[in-house]
């Protein structure tokens, strides 16, 4: 049985793809999932406390994400309040712009980091005490996951093609920073019907 070349040609575009591709993530789609997956009050990242309680809290909001000397660059703007409630609020409290800087890696299948360093413009205790807490907690608890938005892209894509395609074994195996985005090193399967 002979298949004609229009209906292969698909088919040996997607091989290439399935041999470890490269999956670039520009840097605005990164903001979008950031922003889906953890600026999700009112466009804020609690890292301590809520909004409900306004003399112990800590957020960061506003973040804007690129490179940096082969480093993903993240700024944003941090507000947080260490106080006592006595009617007012009596503490240590700021609100100021930081740049945190980290070099991507994977961390069970998403996207983490390491080598995390903080910059502020401004310098003080309470300042410090940021710096030193957001290194830790976003190399501990920070991860974004990238599976689910490949499998959402693919479907995507998949319904504008006129053949039953299906997706799967997706392992993401490396990270590089360019200029433009994170390119992803990814393996996954695609089964062309």
């Amino acid at each position: 049985m002979r298949v004609p070349a229009a209906r292969l040609l698909p088919a040996i575009l997607l091989i290439p793809l399935c041999a470890g591709a490269d999956l670039e993530l520009r840097y605005t789609f990164i903001e979008r999932i950031v922003g889906e997956q953890f600026f999700t009050q009112e466009g804020r990242l609690y890292v301590r406390g809520n909004k409900t309680n306004r003399c112990q809290f800590a957020f960061l909001e506003a973040p804007h994400i690129g490179a940096e000397n082969g480093r993903l660059r993240v700024a944003a703007r941090f507000s947080g309040r260490q106080a006592l409630n006595l009617g007012v609020c009596v503490g240590l409290g700021d609100s100021f712009d930081l740049t945190l800087t980290a070099v991507p890696f994977v961390r069970s299948g998403a996207v983490a980091f390491r080598d995390i360093q903080v910059t502020t413009t401004r310098n003080s205790y309470y300042v410090r005490r940021v710096r030193t807490a957001l290194m830790s907690s976003m190399g501990k608890d920070f991860k974004i996951e990238v599976e689910d938005q490949a499998k959402k892209l693919f479907e995507q894509m998949r319904g504008q093609s006129p053949y039953p395609v299906e997706f799967g074994g997706f392992n993401l195996s490396d990270i590089r920073v360019t200029a433009e985005g994170l390119v992803l090193v990814v393996d996954f399967r695609v089964v062309v019907k």
